[in-house]
């Protein structure tokens, strides 16, 4: 089987999958696996809510499982991680969030991580997810920008909102290296970095990278 990673976006934004790809050409080597983007059709346009995350679980699993003969690794690409379980449960090959790839990449950038949400609903979800994974003593700082997933394609509007939160993280919070909340925000990772001089991941990078290291590994 030719070694393939399929990164999956859980909401039916085809643009935000776009978006996601395009982000991930630095990835893309002639000797690396082929990473594959696929958007879930069935998914609500941005997973903003628990209602959201729950819906997409069961299809998120079932793609996986259709999937899983002819790919090395999975990358559910939705900073909420839903259906991780699940889908670890049905997959023979691993499977990586990028919420918790994000967190992963952060405590080996810095000391103090910071966090840019969408939506203020999403801060609590977040810091649930922390206190499961035993991080919650590194974290900083959690500010949305309040936006939703279909707006983030707004260009200058996001960079400036973007821009403050991450200022106010590092400067009023003490973060020194920051994660953006969402894959439809990859797309401002390389200007946000060298505006505010500290590491900015963008989480659908973090886990595809893992995913890389993942698929080398299993070579030898």
């Amino acid at each position: 089987m030719s070694e393939r990673i399929l990164v999956i976006n859980p909401n039916s934004s085809e643009d935000v999958t776009r978006r996601m790809s395009e982000a991930l050409d630095g990835l893309r080597f002639e000797d690396g696996p082929a990473i594959d983007c696929m958007t879930l059709a069935e998914g609500p346009p941005g997973v903003e809510t628990d209602r959201h995350i729950a819906d997409v679980a069961v299809p998120i699993a079932a793609t996986v499982e259709r999937e899983q003969n002819r790919t090395s690794a999975f990358v559910i690409a939705c900073f909420s991680d839903p259906g991780l379980h699940a889908a670890r449960e049905a997959s023979r090959v691993p499977v990586f969030g990028i919420g918790e790839s994000a967190y992963t990449m952060a405590l080996v950038r810095g000391e103090r991580f910071g966090v840019i949400s969408i939506l203020s609903r999403a801060l609590s979800r977040h810091r649930r997810h922390l206190a499961a994974l035993g991080l919650l003593d590194r974290l900083g700082g959690d500010i949305a920008i309040d936006m939703g997933v279909t707006e983030l394609s707004r260009g200058e509007k996001v960079r400036q909102r973007m821009r403050e939160v991450g200022a106010e993280l590092r400067d009023r919070h003490g973060c020194d290296v920051l994660i953006m909340g969402c894959a439809g925000m990859a797309q401002y990772r390389g200007g946000l970095e060298n505006d505010l001089a500290i590491p900015v991941i963008d989480p659908t990078q973090a886990a595809t990278a893992l995913a890389i290291g993942a698929v080398r590994a299993a070579r030898q």
